[in-house]
């Protein structure tokens, strides 16, 4: 009896050996792969300033990568219309090409164009400004494990910061050439994803008469916005976030194109995002 079972098997163990040696090779990761996100927050801040005037923003979005490194993408948000001259809708359009320059050092270089759909239409009290909001930046970034660091450089008008001024209060120059710095540190730690975050944006032209922060005072050139967060994985893919955010002049910009409010008050955000 030993001797059948052993005989057996040695007989299934050829035959393993057979099928793997005939087995067909794995397949090739494919060349193009698709991945939405979608997320619910509480906020919707753009480099530490609020778009949705401190109210709820549902986001989402689509990435189409190829195995070069090529990628395009598109991502949507609620924007208030107050901010956005008549607009509610925010769309982003943007792609480039990322990879490594040497093992671990990652680069991203691409573009980024912001529209807004209905943007100039506004209501009664804004049918004096008609100005159509947009934007469109050429970045570049670097990233080495945690750390991620990407520069942002406007091509035109800083999201028609010029233009209002110019429809409201007389002439002014363009912004174009504003630039904005984003620093970023994320790490897990048992289960949890730690992200640390610090920008800096410096708005060209920024000493004009007619371009002045909430309350009136003089613009500063540049403005900083910090964040910290703690994230985790709930299931199923959703990842629930938590996010500390502010800002080092509040009144830097408003919640309306007519700069009645500061939008760069410090507050927690809360986000539940999902990826598939």
């Amino acid at each position: 009896m030993k001797k059948i079972l052993a005989a057996s098997a040695s007989l299934m163990m050829l035959a393993g050996a057979a099928q793997a040696q005939t087995a067909a090779p794995a397949a090739p990761a494919p060349e193009w792969t698709v991945a939405g996100n979608v997320s619910l927050n509480s906020d919707y801040r753009f480099r530490g300033f609020t778009q949705t005037n401190y109210g709820a923003a549902l986001q989402g979005g689509i990435d189409i990568t190829h195995s070069s490194g090529f990628y395009v993408g598109n991502w949507n948000s609620n924007v208030a219309q107050d901010l956005y001259n008549g607009a509610s809708l925010e769309m982003d359009f943007y792609g480039g090409f990322k990879g490594e320059v040497a093992p671990g050092l990652g680069y991203d270089v691409g573009a980024i164009y912001y529209y807004y759909p209905q943007t100039g239409v506004g209501r009664a009290e804004l049918e004096t400004v008609t100005t159509k909001i947009n934007n469109q930046e050429l970045y570049l970034g670097l990233s080495y494990g945690p750390l991620s660091a990407k520069l942002f450089y406007a091509t035109g008008d800083y999201f028609k910061t010029a233009a209002l001024a110019t429809d409201l209060y007389g002439a002014t120059n363009s912004t174009k050439g504003t630039t904005y710095l984003d620093l970023n540190y994320t790490q897990e730690v048992n289960g949890l994803i730690l992200g640390a975050h610090y920008g800096l944006l410096s708005l060209k032209n920024n000493n004009q008469t007619n371009l002045t922060m909430v309350g009136g005072d003089a613009l500063p050139k540049s403005v900083g916005d910090y964040k910290l967060s703690i994230g985790k994985d709930i299931g199923a893919g959703y990842i629930l976030t938590g996010a500390y955010i502010g800002t080092t002049k509040k009144n830097f910009f408003g919640t309306d194109i007519f700069a009645h409010t500061a939008a760069g008050k410090s507050a927690v955000v809360v986000t539940v995002a999902k990826t598939f």
